[in-house]
């Protein structure tokens, strides 16, 4: 079976999508099946789309639609991750239309498939998963971190700027606990040009993935403020790394896939009541959060059964 894919991975400190991209890639290779980036070969089984968008050789949706059309056999299946919530209208439209489309769809939360308002049966939802690699370093004691210098380590990370992940709520957050010597919030990924990074406790730059996985358990609590996010992945990556979480009620979905294992919160000052309350509530969450085992491993072979059930 021959699979295009309209996206390459690249290495270093890139979203989940590429993660989830990676994973996908190497499962169909260990199955024996070839993966091809390039839309001129004549005999592609599977078209993967997994960003309706042009790629950078300008292939884009309506190139599929057009194979498909001249190769009767070749099945279109849509993954579908950024759906143009954070700011991007006329890529929520192209998905929109795309996803009436595709053969079968895949979506990252239920959130996500109702946001675009898809009602058709051929979809499932298929949650991310953190790389097995962000278990490696988990800690199993509860607030093991404190004892240092007597204060709860809460910290988040993000690689993209986006306004929507929440930067209001974390410089509130900050303000917040200034006057607190039991907390420290820390900061680890990039930031928006003219946000002041001396706001926190610590700053810590964008890290791959074997530098994150090292740095995220010496924390004890993570937090997101981000909000509509169809597919959320660093809050897996956080609670992989054994950190319960606490997170926004508007995070899309980060509810469906926190909500066992940790607590939400809807505004900056909900949010100071929230961690509190997980301090007071920390052996409870731990345990839990040391349940959440799962991988993108698992996640690439629920892509997998879906490619093998439309072929």
């Amino acid at each position: 079976m021959k699979i295009y894919i309209n996206r390459e991975p690249v290495s270093g400190p890139w979203g989940g999508g590429n993660k989830t991209l990676t994973a996908l890639i190497d499962k169909i290779e260990k199955e024996g099946s070839q993966v091809t980036f390039d839309l001129t070969e004549s005999d592609i089984d599977i078209i993967f789309c997994f960003d309706p968008r042009p790629n950078s050789q300008g292939t884009w949706y309506q190139d599929f639609l057009d194979y498909r059309e001249n190769n009767k056999n070749t099945k279109i299946i849509q993954r579908v991750g950024d759906i143009g919530s954070h700011s991007k209208p006329e890529l929520t439209q192209l998905v929109m239309q795309s996803t009436q489309f595709s053969d079968f769809i895949i979506f990252p939360s239920r959130w996500a498939r109702d946001a675009i308002q898809f009602k058709k049966s051929n979809c499932t939802i298929v949650k991310n998963c953190p790389m097995p690699i962000f278990y490696k370093n988990r800690q199993r004691d509860g607030l093991v971190n404190a004892g240092v210098n007597n204060k709860i380590r809460v910290v988040t990370h993000h690689w993209s700027t986006n306004p929507k992940k929440g930067f209001d709520v974390y410089r509130d957050l900050s303000r917040l606990i200034k006057d607190r010597e039991d907390i420290e919030f820390s900061y680890i990924g990039r930031l928006p040009d003219s946000f002041d990074k001396n706001i926190f406790s610590q700053y810590i730059e964008p890290q791959d993935e074997e530098s994150l996985s090292m740095l995220l358990p010496q924390y004890d609590i993570y937090i997101t403020a981000s909000i509509e996010e169809a597919g959320a992945n660093h809050p897996l990556e956080a609670m992989a790394a054994g950190l319960p979480v606490i997170y926004h009620e508007l995070g899309g979905s980060i509810p469906e896939y926190c909500d066992e294992y940790g607590i939400q919160y809807g505004n900056s000052h909900s949010l100071i009541e929230s961690i509190d309350l997980m301090i007071k509530m920390y052996p409870f969450y731990k345990e839990r959060i040391l349940k959440y085992n799962r991988t993108n491993l698992e996640m690439s072979e629920e892509y997998w059964r879906v490619i093998c059930a439309i072929v």
